[in-house]
């Protein structure tokens, strides 16, 4: 077997934890998205709002076909709000849509966290295209040749710079939130009850981010202790 049992307990852990985590997710959503907002703001008037009260007026606010397809984009400054959070006047809206805001206000303010992953995309985007093959090729050819050695090294390295990625990742995503439910209190956007459930909302679509940057630990650990036993044999 190319693979070992290892590898597909610890994969199989991890699909059902996110799996998990991903539909809690949606039930909140759908949930909150019954908790409709007293200012009778829609998602796209929370975030234009929440921008000019930060004083950013070059960043655009669109709508983008999908669900919990939600983001920023720094490149061409927009913040993409789903059909629903767009449109919907809801403690659910509320909240995704001042945390992609919460994005444009690190950009906008150089938050070093965001500028520390823009920089790694790039190699990111490259690694995440050759770690799988390098790692496949290194097991197919086996770890007691050389060649096969160090293709699954490059791998593991390659594997290691996603990792990274999802755990640089966390801290802007955390700092977005809070950004973003700063402003919704400070501002009186919304009651207590919208306040507890935006607040809700968005810690379990942080869980997401922190279960996939945990998954990727546990894989690259993985290879790495492969790599390490080849290296004693």
């Amino acid at each position: 077997m190319v693979m070992d049992i290892g590898y597909y307990i610890i994969m199989g852990i991890v699909a059902l934890i996110s799996s998990a985590v991903s539909g809690k997710l949606k039930r909140k959503f759908k949930e909150y998205s019954g908790i409709h907002l007293r200012n009778g703001m829609s998602g796209a008037e929370i975030a234009e709002k929440m921008l000019s009260d930060h004083g950013i007026y070059d960043v655009k606010v669109i709508s983008i076909a999908g669900r919990l397809t939600d983001h920023y984009n720094p490149q061409n400054k927009t913040v993409n709000l789903s059909e629903g959070v767009f449109h919907q006047r809801n403690a659910a809206a509320a909240a995704v849509a001042a945390h992609e805001v919460g994005h444009a206000v690190q950009h906008a303010q150089a938050y070093k966290w965001l500028t520390m992953r823009s920089q790694l995309v790039p190699m990111v985007s490259i690694s995440s295209k050759f770690s799988n093959i390098l790692i496949m090729v290194g097991l197919v050819m086996g770890l007691t040749s050389s060649l096969g050695y160090w293709a699954l090294a490059a791998g593991a390295a390659m594997f290691g710079m996603a990792t990274l990625f999802s755990f640089v990742t966390l801290p802007v995503e955390y700092d977005a939130s809070n950004r973003a439910l700063a402003w919704l209190e400070n501002k009186h956007m919304v009651t207590r009850e919208e306040l507890a459930a935006s607040k809700d909302a968005l810690k379990w679509a942080a869980r997401t981010y922190l279960v996939a940057a945990i998954g990727s630990l546990a894989m690259l650990l993985y290879w790495v202790m492969r790599l390490m036993a080849a290296n004693r044999d």
